[in-house]
């Protein structure tokens, strides 16, 4: 029997790795497709793109998959497996028993759709025109509540979406945990509106030479320990990060000349995505592991760099006068706590990835519950726009002037990701959790962040996070890095510390 069991898990092993080398092509061929691939070759190449896809849901759905996943879960084949071989053949039975669902034409043609959407998306949000985007998107839109059920709802619609990028998350669960916390952060965002100690941002407004925050930024990753032989820095109209293997990590950032700031925390934001990347064990290569635990703990590294590290009094100690050597004209005269508080100033804001570390979670439960709108309760995608400035007057008492400032802003959807932005706001509420063990067990944190000694801390996160990839589910990472399950508590603390300081309420 032990020979059987090791004969088959080296053929299942070849089948993952095929799997795993489409994957990477697909992913390669998404990241070229939006860092400049040549407008007239995004038909075929998004043509190309479906054909791939189509291969790898025709693997995910084959016979062999079906045969080896059941065989791998018979009790006394699993006693002779691994945990990281058990945890694999338990998401590739997932995977496969929800691919199956799926008719593979049906697929395809998702595949297709949702690789052209992107750009037309592109073109839509440089010109604020929602029009010729909603075609796109209604039917993206369409092909999810048909996946939805083939997959099988859940509780609701909605969970079915949630459960793919946060195992065990529901939307009965979410709305307890969104609801926590916006209780305390309301009052806080109203007492900052109320308090007379307003930092100055204006020096902020101001031409910040492309090329030089492009410097400023590989420094920085530098300085966090981002591995430029494995891994690469791009332009794109929305920043992301894109692991095609833990050996090729590439990282995008956009580069506004008007504001500095974005570029700096987009990369620092990426930059977290990336080392989660980089420092998978070599042991989950090539397998379905070989990933983040779930898009909330990736989230909780993007936002634990680029706010709790990258926004922080020490962070700017080390790095402001680095900051001021790129650009000395437009930061003369400016020291280093008027940047502090400027970089962390309140103001409600039309978009998102800009929004101060307070109501970016608000520009989140906005996103979640036009999505519940969606799925739940029948939202047609032509009513978008004004659903959305709505819930930006209700939340944050402004109105969109225009829909490239709304509905248009994220990539999210053109990609057919409905159920993710939950995760953003989670990735928050993880990343407050974890810092509060990370300085318990790394008493010099503060010091060696105001040293610019970043490795150590990226050296903890890989030991408690990093290297498990997907082997551990969300639950399982939380609770063994803090001890206890998701609390939002940590993150309303952080936030009603730091802000009290900084306001001085």
């Amino acid at each position: 029997m032990e020979q059987l069991v090791k004969e088959e898990w080296e053929k299942f092993s070849g089948l993952l790795s095929k799997l795993s080398g489409y994957t990477e092509a697909i992913s390669l061929m998404h990241w070229d497709l939006r860092t400049g691939a040549p407008r007239k070759g995004v038909e075929t190449r998004s043509n190309s793109i479906g054909l791939i896809s189509g291969e790898i849901f025709r693997l995910q759905t084959s016979t062999e998959m079906g045969e080896f996943t059941q065989f791998f879960s018979r009790p006394e084949v699993m006693s002779q497996l691994s945990d990281v071989q058990n945890k694999i053949v338990k998401d590739c039975r997932k995977e496969y028993e929800r691919s199956q669902s799926i008719p593979a034409k049906s697929y395809e043609e998702y595949s297709v759709l949702t690789a052209h959407a992107q750009t037309i998306w592109e073109e839509a949000k440089e010109s604020g025109d929602f029009n010729s985007f909603e075609p796109y998107l209604s039917k993206i839109v369409a092909f999810t509540q048909e996946f939805i059920d083939h997959w099988g709802v859940k509780d609701s619609r909605y969970d079915t979406l949630l459960d793919m990028y946060e195992p065990d998350l529901t939307v009965e669960k979410l709305d307890d945990i969104f609801g926590r916390l916006r209780s305390r952060l309301v009052p806080l965002v109203e007492a900052i509106s109320a308090a007379p100690n307003k930092p100055d941002t204006e020096f902020l407004a101001q031409i910040f030479p492309k090329e030089q925050q492009e410097k400023f930024g590989l420094f920085i990753l530098e300085q966090m320990g981002f591995d430029f032989e494995a891994g690469r820095l791009d332009e794109s109209v929305h920043p992301f990060a894109t692991g095609l293997n833990p050996g090729d990590v590439r990282i995008t950032t956009n580069y506004l000349p008007d504001n500095v700031t974005s570029a700096v925390f987009s990369s620092l934001h990426e930059g977290g995505h990336a080392l989660y990347e980089q420092n998978i064990s070599k042991e989950l290569v090539g397998t379905p592991l070989a990933q983040g635990a779930s898009m909330g703990i990736h989230e909780s590294q993007s936002r634990l760099w680029e706010n709790m590290i990258g926004r922080s009094r020490a962070f700017w100690h080390r790095y402001y006068g680095d900051l001021q050597q790129h650009f000395p004209e437009q930061l003369a005269g400016v020291d280093m706590e008027d940047f502090y508080r400027a970089i962390n100033s309140v103001a409600n804001s039309f978009i998102r990835i800009e929004a101060d570390e307070l109501t970016y979670n608000l520009h989140i439960i906005i996103r979640y519950e036009i999505e519940k709108l969606i799925f739940n309760e029948g939202l047609e995608v032509k009513d978008l726009p004004g659903v959305w400035n709505a819930k930006y007057q209700e939340y944050l008492g402004i109105t969109p002037p225009s829909n490239a400032l709304g509905v248009l802003q994220d990539v999210h959807w053109s990609g057919g990701d409905f159920g993710y932005f939950a995760s953003y706001s989670l990735g928050n509420m993880y990343a407050a959790q974890i810092l509060n063990t990370l300085r318990q067990e790394l008493p010099e944190f503060e010091n060696l962040i105001a040293a610019g000694n970043l490795l150590p801390v990226k050296e903890w996160l890989t030991e408690k996070i990093y290297r498990y990839g997907q082997s551990l589910t969300p639950s399982q990472i939380i609770e063994q890095v803090t001890g206890e399950p998701l609390n939002p508590d940590y993150l309303a603390d952080y936030l009603e510390t730091k802000y009290t300081e900084l306001y001085q309420l």
